[in-house]
């Protein structure tokens, strides 16, 4: 085919008012159709895990739905439209912000989520630099598939959850812990979306000729039923930041790297929050490189830390793969509640972590039946018999956990090594600072100790119910021209937290904030007064896990959630928006369960 862009947007049938069908009962039977009736859930016990996030929100939903290909989704959206029901998008439901769970009970409208794990699978396409990922591809999967051929996707599994979806990332322009890629962006994706008059539509803007009929369409990119004459490579149209290298190189700007509402990068499913059905995305792919290493550096000065990474953005050819930082607490945090999930991930590999997380899932649910069982029964099982496992962490690194507040591991590639090598040699040590060049085994295991952090403050939480009332978690980006990023808490916040943990990827500026609230706080107000002093900093947030149901929606995000989705069906209320439909403003004043929407 030729360069020309291809768009194809398929008008299927009138959905919108007067065509319903007529109550819950006749709607689960139709969906029992569709998807089978293993596949449709109702009961609060088999829908628990889906309609309750993480770390945050939850809400009763009439039906939970898990489609077995593209086509019965499609069937199951129209048949939830026809019903005229709130419809919830998931994937993995790692979230931290509640953005792919329901919130709360005042919705307009019934809610139906429909989780899409069932559908996994991804094509390489034009010799493996681009891959087409379906709705149930996980960032571990495309790892691997691409690692046969010598290729990395746009992220590894990332700082916060183990089996994020690809589809997560490119909804919530997450991502972007790897230096020269930047967050998950593409122009290429093939979605379904309502107009103004609820009448549905699939759009194909993955550049790929798959005909014009909505189930063949569906049926040909699950399958692969498509060749290279078929694809479209349009250089208009992007599959990743391309510009991102230059943008983060900036350091003397005043505005972050990267942010989850950032203008630029919002565009179509791109940022979409759910606001579309999403069936597929055209991502690219990236060389791999051939030899990797990872620099340990510590340091009790957060200038000399920002000082390195100013000269390593300005003056080195090569950019680094990855810098992750640490801060001491974070990192004695981690060496305790997140040694389970090290110990799992080391020796039995990430793809054990998806199945355990749902047998401990159907443990919980099975607890909870049972009320004399103590709260959070499972974690604290776990955390008891972590501490019958030996010190997992490297002697070095332990070593200069006790001497330095702040660690930072620098990933270098290729080329890149010897740059990286021969200037820390030239600067370290200092009078407060040092490094060491980690061997492949360190390597490993100080960036997964990195990851185990994410989650062991929700750990801690559970481990120590008595004496934490909640976590106020931050995900935030400074400015690119910020060197004080370490921060200093007013007295009067300090002292209703029990601990504070800092980590993230340092090189953007974005950084991850859990604060341990000690019982009795008021999470609410802790959180209303650190919002005032980021927005004093000129930071964003969140910078990579979206605004869910915690955040406002800034005014070009909230633009592009209306521009996609008028009838406001899809996970409605995200960004604290109106939950009622076409977009109509809540009244506050009634109660929830009496909610009316005005007009």
């Amino acid at each position: 085919m030729g360069a020309a862009f291809l768009d194809l947007t398929v008008s299927t049938c009138e959905t919108g008012p007067g065509r319903t069908i007529e109550d819950d009962a006749a709607l689960i039977r139709k969906l029992q159709e569709i998807a089978g009736p293993w596949h449709v859930l109702t009961s609060p016990d088999a829908t628990r895990r889906f309609r309750t996030g993480i770390r945050f929100g939850s809400g009763p939903v009439v039906a939970v739905v898990r489609p077995g290909s593209l086509v019965e989704q499609w069937r199951v959206f129209k048949t939830c439209v026809a019903a005229n029901k709130v419809v919830i998008m998931q994937a993995s439901n790692t979230g931290v912000t509640g953005g792919s769970t329901p919130d709360g009970d005042d919705y307009d409208r019934g809610v139906v989520l429909i989780n899409t794990m069932r559908i996994e699978g991804l094509h390489l396409i034009n010799e493996g630099t681009q891959v087409v990922c379906l709705p149930g591809s996980t960032l571990f999967h495309l790892e691997k598939a691409l690692d046969k051929i010598g290729r990395a996707p746009h992220s590894v599994i990332g700082s916060s959850c183990i089996g994020a979806s690809v589809f997560g990332g490119v909804c919530n322009n997450s991502g972007g812990a790897l230096i020269h890629r930047g967050p998950a962006f593409t122009q290429l994706a093939l979605f379904a979306r309502l107009d103004e008059a609820g009448d549905l539509h699939l759009v194909n803007h993955l550049g790929i000729a798959l005909g014009d009929d909505p189930e063949t369409i569906l049926d040909k990119v699950e399958k692969g039923e498509f060749s290279q004459a078929d694809i479209v490579n349009d250089p208009s149209r992007a599959a990743s930041d391309h510009d991102y290298a230059d943008h983060i190189r900036d350091v003397e700007a005043s505005t972050p790297s990267r942010f989850n509402a950032d203008p630029r990068r919002l565009f179509e499913a791109s940022g979409s929050a759910g606001k579309v059905m999403l069936m597929a995305v055209r991502l690219d792919t990236f060389p791999k490189e051939r030899e990797q290493v990872v620099f340990y550096i510590g340091s009790n000065n957060s200038w000399e830390l920002e000082g390195l990474r100013r000269h390593i953005l300005t003056k080195f050819k090569h950019l680094p793969i990855e810098g992750e930082y640490m801060h001491r607490a974070s990192f004695d945090c981690a060496e305790e509640y997140g040694k389970d999930t090290f110990l799992v991930i080391h020796y039995l590999g990430t793809d054990m972590i998806p199945r355990l997380f749902a047998l401990q899932a159907a443990f919980d649910s099975l607890c909870g039946r049972v009320g004399f069982l103590p709260h959070n029964f499972s974690a604290k099982i776990l955390q008891a018999l972590s501490r019958f496992f030996p010190k997992h962490l490297p002697k070095r690194m332990t070593e200069y956990r006790d001497r330095y507040e702040h660690h930072l591991l620098l990933k270098m590639g290729d080329d890149g090594i010897d740059e990286a090598r021969n200037y820390l040699k030239a600067n370290l040590p200092s009078k407060t600072g040092n490094f060491f060049e980690c061997t492949a085994d360190e390597g490993d295991k100080a960036f997964l100790h990195r990851f185990a952090a994410a989650g062991a403050a929700i750990r801690y939480r559970a481990v120590h119910e008595q004496e934490v009332e909640d976590i106020v978690a931050l995900d935030i980006a400074l400015r690119r021209n910020d060197e004080d990023w370490f921060e200093t808490l007013p007295a009067d916040i300090e002292k209703s937290l029990v601990h504070k943990l800092y980590c993230g990827h340092f090189f953007c500026h974005v950084f991850h904030q859990d604060y341990i609230v000690a019982k009795g706080g008021d999470c609410r107000e802790i959180e209303k007064r650190m919002w005032e002093l980021l927005d004093r900093r000129g930071a964003e947030y969140p910078a990579e896990h979206n605004v869910g149901h915690l955040y406002h929606a800034k005014p070009a995000l909230a633009s592009h959630y209306k521009a996609l989705d008028p009838c406001n069906a899809l996970n409605p209320g995200i960004g604290r928006t109106t939950k009622c439909a076409h977009w109509k403003p809540m009244n506050r004043a009634s109660r929830a369960s009496e909610m009316r929407c005005e007009g």
